[in-house]
């Protein structure tokens, strides 16, 4: 019997020290509905063509480590209207942690970065998260 893909064990390849990102969100992409109808058609309604990909934007999170600023680094590269673009690859892996699944990103950068929240009767693990802006995706079954 053939199961679904579990989605819990993945990879995230950000250019960026080996650590283990929790979530990661906003894999999608969409092509937007061009509407157009000319004048002298017999139909009255508008035919649908394809246009222009919308990415979404893409968040990771992860555990926040003491003396960890990759994050801040990352996004501390702003100067005026540059940033250090990167291109990230996430992969979801099978039990023998070969990827399954594979999401290219490319020219990603820090569009905001999320610090954790604090509570005082908590008792979960601190997470931060990073927001990233990007100019593509493409996906891959391997």
């Amino acid at each position: 019997m053939s199961y679904p893909l579990p989605k819990f064990h993945f990879s995230v390849d950000w250019k960026g020290t080996k650590i283990g990102f929790t979530e990661v969100s906003g894999l999608d992409v969409e092509t937007e509905v061009i509407e157009y109808r000319q004048g002298a058609s017999p139909e009255y309604s508008k035919i649908k063509m394809p246009g222009m990909q919308k990415f979404s934007n893409i968040t990771l999170k992860r555990g926040t480590f003491a003396s960890d600023n990759e994050y801040y680094n990352w996004w501390n590269t702003v100067k005026l209207n540059t940033i250090e673009r990167r291109d990230i690859t996430i992969k979801l892996l099978n039990e023998e942690h070969e990827p399954v699944i594979t999401w290219k990103v490319k020219n990603a950068w820090p569009t905001k970065i999320q610090s954790t929240d604090l509570k005082a009767d908590g008792n979960e693990v601190a997470i931060e998260s990073m927001e990233l802006v990007h100019e593509g995706l493409s996906i891959q079954n391997d």
